[in-house]
């Protein structure tokens, strides 16, 4: 009985419910542990994430198999009930509000701290760069393996999870890691290599076409994911204030979010660049190498001229010895950030 109507209104209040939900879940977990482990515990936070993107579509194949496609989706509900009540049981902290209880104008006062902290600035901007560009090629990846690589969808799922694959190791790995000195570094060069890596991938399927030279390169690409994305949240997490962490993290959930959106961008490219030259299929090629271009070029930018980013690293073992919680770096106007102040 299900129509296509169904599906659009129930992606629609699960996006909804989303809004609520991961900035709210952001906001909760630093205060149930020591700052000084924020960058482990975000890695293992993270961890599930990339576990599950290789366990669970295993899984889902196994409960069809024997099942059925509806069971799946019970089981899957299920399981976030269970969440629910394990999360209702946690023991918060008193948490004081920061905000004035006008939703408008709390909305407009968080844009306002992001503006005025370039490094808050720069973060959310990179995690829009990383979600709308270089993530194109999980939205592509149909079109890769079916069209492109020609391995179909057990190809697909195989790129998608050897990718998960180094992304966990390397999530793995940092979350034993609790030095905060090098995150500046980790961070520049964790954007800049997976742009890198992505242009490769691209190149790759445009010239090559080979199907295992194409996973090598899946598999690097999840490791740079990871060292950068998980820098950029527990970043955030360590330098936002208690009082503006639910406003800023809502923001930076907010590019996070709009993921599915860089398959219609890479989509458009592909069109307009791809068919007069390559076809429109290899078009998506070259709109995922330009994609990881835009990443490099993002992260590598603001790392010439700002140098509170490349002091990152000594920002944030300052606010890891402050027992009282994160502190924001002091306000930045757009001219003392470009001029390296």
């Amino acid at each position: 009985m299900v129509a296509i109507w169904h599906v659009i209104v129930l992606a629609f209040i699960a996006g909804a419910v989303n809004a609520f939900d991961q900035p709210a879940r952001q906001a909760l977990y630093p205060h149930l542990i020591d700052r000084k482990v924020m960058m482990s515990a975000v890695a293992l936070n993270a961890s599930i994430w990339q576990g599950t993107r290789i366990v669970a579509p295993a899984l889902a194949g196994g409960v069809i198999a024997l099942m059925g496609t509806s069971a799946s989706f019970f089981l899957a509900g299920a399981g976030f009930v269970a969440m629910a009540l394990v999360m209702s049981r946690l023991k918060v902290p008193k948490i004081e509000r920061g905000g004035s209880g006008n939703a408008a104008k709390d909305m407009l006062d968080g844009l306002k701290f992001i503006r005025d902290n370039s490094i808050f600035s720069f973060l959310i901007s990179m995690t829009f760069f990383n979600s709308f560009f270089g993530m194109s090629y999980i939205m592509m990846m149909p079109a890769i393996a079916v069209d492109i690589l020609r391995v179909g969808s057990d190809g697909q799922g195989l790129l998608l999870g050897i990718g998960g694959v180094g992304a966990l190791f390397t999530t793995l790995y940092l979350g034993s890691r609790t030095n905060f000195k090098n995150k500046g570094i980790m961070l520049i060069g964790g954007a800049t290599m997976f742009g890198g890596s992505v242009i490769v991938f691209g190149l790759t399927i445009l010239l090559i076409r080979n199907f295992y030279l194409a996973m090598s390169v899946m598999v690097f690409m999840g490791v740079f994911s990871s060292i950068y994305m998980i820098s950029i949240m527990s970043s955030l997490q360590m330098l936002v204030p208690d009082r503006m962490r639910g406003r800023v993290m809502g923001f930076y959930g907010m590019t996070w979010s709009i993921m599915p959106l860089s398959g219609m961008q890479a989509g458009l490219v592909a069109t307009f660049i791809g068919t007069p030259l390559v076809g429109e299929p290899y078009g998506v090629a070259i709109a995922v190498a330009i994609g990881g271009a835009a990443v490099a070029a993002f992260a590598l930018g603001p790392a010439l001229v700002n140098r509170n980013l490349r002091d990152l690293g000594a920002m944030l073992m300052r606010a890891a010895e402050r027992t009282e919680g994160p502190a924001a770096p002091r306000p930045q106007t757009a001219a003392t950030a470009s001029a390296g102040d």
